[in-house]
């Protein structure tokens, strides 16, 4: 399965959490948006670990099977119709998450990720938890 995980499960991993640890080692390949990683090292920025926690990330964004994807013309078009299928529901999410489910869309991923708004996409494909 492909994986693309959202920030609060790479700060689940990073902490070593066991089921993020399984779910992200199981994963034939792990994508990683471009957005978290932002929001990652805005939080770095934020914290008092951060050195650590950005030679921790760099060292997992090197590691076999990992894939960074970055935002392109072609994700615009996924995140257009996200925008506006959230709109016309009535159900926004925050912009960074929806550039994240545009990428997700892009990639044919499964998101891995605790963030309940990601249902209002029933389109979306989300990794289930194993707990």
């Amino acid at each position: 399965m492909r994986v693309a995980v959202d920030t609060n499960r790479y700060v689940d991993f990073a902490r070593g959490d066991e089921d993020a640890r399984a779910t992200l080692e199981l994963a034939e390949q792990v994508l990683v948006p471009v957005v978290v990683i932002g929001e990652l090292r805005a939080g770095f920025a934020l914290g008092t670990k951060g050195k650590a926690n950005e030679s921790g990330l760099v060292k997992f964004l090197a590691a076999p099977g990992v894939e960074v994807v970055a935002i392109t013309e072609a994700t615009t078009h996924h995140y257009g119709r996200l925008f506006r299928q959230l709109r016309e529901q009535g159900t926004p999410i925050p912009a960074n998450d929806l550039w994240i489910a545009a990428l997700v869309m892009e990639h044919d991923a499964q998101l891995y990720t605790r963030d309940k708004h990601f249902s209002s996409l029933p389109q979306l494909s989300l990794v289930s938890q194993t707990s």
